[in-house]
């Protein structure tokens, strides 16, 4: 398990407890400038269980330690100008999406066909609206289009060619599904196909991108996109554009963010259960957290979330050797990592 940092109120250094794998930052009350006494918040995810520590180069590991701080920094701006935090977790995601690094958008796993299709889905806190899209194959960015289900239909989720038939009603420009292949998505496929690919430390399974927000009007909100599995067949769906296992977000409790082995989030229904044991149990954040990736593991699944409550607790939690991830606060601290 890897070091906890707990940043609490008036308190400015870190507490670091060891034995454990999770990550929690609070951020000062007195530390917030220009915020009128509010803050703000935001953590996101690249993706859990990735390549070991002995077989990620330093070149490869400082590419995502700045793809990752790119993302922050989007979802960052739009907070500190006093923007919404769905649209600060849907121009992290974005930026996400748009790294061909990162298995969402450009740089999506294949299936076994070679083709990618794409999933994302997002929720906001306040209204507890939601959109979600999958099976996506020419739509550059689906957590856009996700939103647009959000605004602009009276559903939740859209699948496939419905999807994409929706969003040329929305003006939404397709692409090409070679847009999204890469040289390195083209190769790990074809070991796939030959027996030959190591799940985790390819991400082939694990790799999801993600967001979770809190604004200055105390709203929370939360935002996932995903390529999904390496070689997926018969139109199959994981966890990141279901409500309640990959996405979930309520301001009576928090907003999270999965990645992992989308069959086991979904089966134990990941974000949601968090969301529900911090407002019915009263828990804090980093105990439900703690609780139901405890359950999902007793299940055989791997992988990692981040939270985010109402008072600005971040947690980033995982049980996979790593998980890409960052998180930032109104009050100057920040960071992005990839192991314990």
């Amino acid at each position: 398990m890897a070091g906890k940092a707990v940043f609490r109120p008036m308190v400015t250094i870190a507490v670091l407890i060891a034995l454990t794998c999770t990550c929690v930052v609070r951020a000062d009350d007195d530390a917030r400038p220009d915020t009128g006494g509010k803050m703000f918040a935001i953590a996101i995810h690249g993706g859990a269980g990735t390549l070991s520590r002995k077989d990620m180069k330093s070149s490869q590991e400082a590419e995502y330690l700045a793809g990752l701080e790119a993302a922050l920094a989007a979802g960052h701006a739009v907070l500190a100008r006093g923007g919404a935090s769905l649209d600060a977790t849907i121009a992290a995601v974005r930026v996400l999406e748009d790294n061909p690094l990162f298995n969402a958008g450009r740089g999506a796993v294949l299936n076994r066909d070679g083709v990618a299709e794409l999933d994302a889905s997002l929720m906001d806190g306040r209204t507890m609206s939601a959109g979600a899209v999958t099976g996506l194959q020419h739509v550059k960015n689906p957590i856009e289009l996700a939103r647009l289900v959000m605004e602009h239909s009276p559903h939740v989720m859209l699948v496939g060619a419905g999807a994409e038939e929706f969003a040329k009603t929305q003006g939404v420009d397709l692409v090409p599904n070679e847009y999204f292949r890469t040289p390195a998505r083209q190769r790990q496929l074809e070991r796939s196909l030959r027996g030959a690919l190591a799940r985790e430390n390819e991400l082939e399974a694990f790799g999801t991108v993600g967001a979770v927000a809190l604004d200055l009007h105390g709203d929370l909100a939360a935002a996932t996109s995903t390529g999904g599995m390496t070689g997926k067949r018969w139109g199959r769906i994981g966890d990141s554009p279901i409500i309640g296992a990959g996405t979930y977000a309520n301001n009576a409790s928090c907003a999270v963010s999965a990645t992992g082995h989308g069959e086991y989030f979904i089966r134990a229904a990941v974000a949601h259960d968090i969301c529900a044991q911090v407002e019915y149990l009263e828990l804090p954040l980093a105990q439900a957290v703690a609780n139901v990736l405890g359950k999902m593991k007793d299940l055989g699944g791997n992988g990692g979330v981040i939270a985010i409550d109402a008072r600005g607790e971040i947690v980033l939690d995982f049980n996979s050797e790593g998980m890409f991830r960052g998180m930032r606060t109104s009050d100057g601290k920040e960071e992005v990592a990839i192991y314990r």
